[in-house]
């Protein structure tokens, strides 16, 4: 079954700004979102950074640049086991960087998508280079 689902989730894309925004969370308590208004269960800090930075820092932490703006980006980070596929999604605005890191598939992710989005600023945080 865990196979399956991590095929399913290879086959997905990310789903791209809604009104200039990142998209809404959804009900599930697999995605994280730093957007104002985001349920607070599902909020997440945005990122004192230029976007670049932060791409910088989703490569140094495993992440796979998918598409890139001036405003905006889109990653994938792949789990090892079953290859279960997680979006992040990146967009700028002002002197912060909004983030959201979801999963594609399931309903659960334990938490991994905002100990990822931490770990994504920790890296810009830690490296002198990767700083607004």
């Amino acid at each position: 079954m865990f196979i399956i689902l991590g095929l399913i989730s290879q086959k997905g894309e990310a789903p791209g700004l809604q009104d200039g925004r990142l998209a809404e969370p959804g009900s599930k308590p697999n995605t994280v979102c730093s957007e104002p208004g985001t349920q607070s269960e599902r909020a997440v800090a945005p990122i004192a950074a230029k976007l670049s930075d932060v791409a910088d820092a989703i490569e140094v932490t495993g992440g796979t640049i998918t598409a890139r703006s001036d405003e905006y980006l889109s990653a994938t980070y792949m789990s090892r086991l079953f290859k279960f596929v997680d979006d992040v999604e990146v967009r700028q605005a002002g002197d912060v960087c909004h983030i959201r890191s979801g999963s594609r598939v399931g309903y659960s992710d334990r938490g991994v998508n905002r100990k990822r989005v931490e770990t994504i600023r920790r890296a810009v945080q830690s490296n002198p280079t990767l700083q607004a």
